[in-house]
């Protein structure tokens, strides 16, 4: 598992440090886990939300060598930010190719504070030590793509709510293109629907009403400021969504994902289907895990997805500080301990090389004198016994080759006289009976022709009819398919005129049962 690294890993921990919930994957299982604790071979994941870090686009010169895009990026991201400077920002980017114009890069900036990652992930690192990677959320959308859960392209809008956050992204043609924080999660949600109740109700309460009745709740009162609290969400959604359009030119969004941590909140697609005038569906994807949950957060599922890829297919962003150490061949100690013991044994091998050299080469030539001798003894004994038996062999096969060959005679004649005695026969009396009905009908037959398909499964008599109208040979097919399937399947074609025999002709196959 999680092949994007170069140490084996037999499990996967993904962790939200925002609601103290784990996952651990091994092989296609997942597992909530409720006291995770530290595991030499257990990959570590978690994830930024996005209010935790600032994103932007930000453009540097194609002049600029590789080595120095590091700096250059900081320095403008710094100046075009307005960032603190006495501030030392984490700043994280990934290439936007699709940007690039004649003179400039472009570049899709993350920045995130040192002291809120601490924050963040304190207990987190408490219990598990260390953590392998962080990835901004909208990124993890990338394995989507990359795994074909999502084949198509085109303009993919994301939205999600979780109980601390909700995101915004928007993928281009299987790439990221923007995300962004909304002012509705699950707490600002339930804040704003006790305001407009005019009562406040139990957070837990609110959380069960949208994960179990959603926007058809029961009581009146409830649905009622459900569907005016959701109007000023999608009318929030609807400027973000107006904003990014006109700042990266998109003329058209394929699809709306939209979903959220307690699963599909009933009639949110469809409302936001309405609303948006976009098509909406679940956030919600088949990634081929099972699990003993009865729904499992779909960002957990992601990050077991993104650690799943190679390098090269995901995006080079990791916000991570809790690496654990290298191993220990290539620590400074290690390092040293192991000079000093290879310098010792240096000092030491030379004079213990001769002796041992000699003494070994005394040892190994007598024992392969006395192999030697049994070993000869061998061969000239299974020689011996192997010239026997071929000549055994020569024999048997030449006896073996005069009964193929009187068996393959025999077997030819007892084919042809089978084939005279009892298909002959058998086809002429078939025949025979079509004459009586063809007759019958006052349909003739030009051509007749029988096959055999399928290794002998179906016999198939082939006719092609001619009759002076077409009535004739419909009516015989009546006939047939009426007191004749059980033995026989018909199929006919088409029956089409001939203008210069003024005669109607068709073929019709008649597949023996």
């Amino acid at each position: 598992m999680a092949n994007n690294t170069q140490q084996a890993f037999s499990s996967v921990l993904s962790n939200n440090p925002y609601k103290g919930t784990y996952f651990t994957g091994i092989s296609s299982r997942l597992t909530q886990v409720q006291e995770p604790t530290f595991a030499k071979d257990q990959y570590a994941i978690s994830f930024l939300n996005t209010k935790s870090f600032i994103t932007a686009l930000i453009g540097i010169s194609k002049n600029i060598p590789d080595e120095d895009v590091y700096d250059a990026i900081n320095s403008k991201t710094y100046e075009e930010l307005a960032l603190d400077m006495a501030v030392e920002y984490d700043i994280k980017f990934v290439e936007a190719p699709n940007n690039a114009d004649e003179n400039n890069r472009f570049f899709h900036i993350f920045v995130a504070d040192p002291l809120t990652l601490e924050e963040d992930f304190a207990t987190t690192v408490a219990k598990v030590k260390y953590l392998d990677q962080i990835v901004p959320v909208p990124l993890l959308l990338k394995g989507l793509y990359q795994k074909e859960i999502i084949e198509d392209s085109g303009v993919h809008c994301y939205i999600y709510f979780q109980e601390n956050d909700a995101f915004f992204t928007i993928y281009n043609e299987q790439e990221f293109v923007y995300t962004k924080s909304l002012k509705y999660s699950f707490a600002q949600m339930h804040d704003r629907f006790c305001e407009l109740l005019g009562e406040q109700v139990d957070f837990q309460l609110f959380m069960k009403l949208l994960a179990e009745e959603g926007l058809s709740a029961d009581n009146t009162e409830y649905q009622k400021y459900l569907i005016k609290l959701f109007g000023e969400i999608f009318l929030h959604i609807n400027d973000v969504l107006t904003y990014s359009k006109r700042a990266f030119e998109i003329e058209k969004v394929s699809q709306v994902y939209i979903g959220s941590q307690i699963g599909a909140i009933s009639g949110l697609d469809e409302y936001s289907q309405t609303y948006l005038g976009l098509s909406s569906s679940e956030f919600n994807f088949d990634y081929g895990f099972e699990s003993d949950t009865w729904y499992v957060d779909q960002i957990h599922a992601l990050m077991h997805v993104y650690t799943q890829l190679d390098p090269e297919e995901r995006y080079d962003c990791n916000f991570s500080v809790y690496h654990r150490p290298p191993p220990f061949l290539q620590r400074q100690s290690g390092k040293l301990i192991i000079l000093t013991a290879a310098s010792l044994m240096a000092a030491l091998a030379y004079p213990m090389t001769f002796w041992t050299l000699g003494y070994a080469e005394t040892i190994n030539t007598t024992l392969l004198s006395e192999e030697y001798k049994e070993l000869h003894n061998v061969k000239v004994t299974r020689e011996a016994t192997i010239n026997l038996k071929l000549a055994n062999k020569s024999k048997a096969d030449a006896l073996l080759q005069t009964e193929q060959s009187e068996f393959t005679n025999k077997r030819n004649t007892l084919t042809k006289i089978h084939d005279i005695k009892v298909n002959y026969p058998m086809k002429a009396k078939i025949v025979s009976e079509f004459t009586k009905d063809l007759n019958k009908f006052a349909v003739k037959v030009t051509s007749i022709k029988y096959t055999e398909e399928n290794k002998g499964k179906y016999k198939v008599f082939t006719m092609h009819l001619t009759a002076k109208r077409d009535k004739q040979i419909t009516q015989l097919l009546e006939y047939w398919t009426k007191n004749k399937t059980k033995k026989y399947r018909y199929m006919l074609t088409s029956i089409e005129y001939n203008a210069e025999t003024k005669k109607y002709n068709s073929e019709l196959q008649a597949v023996m049962r």
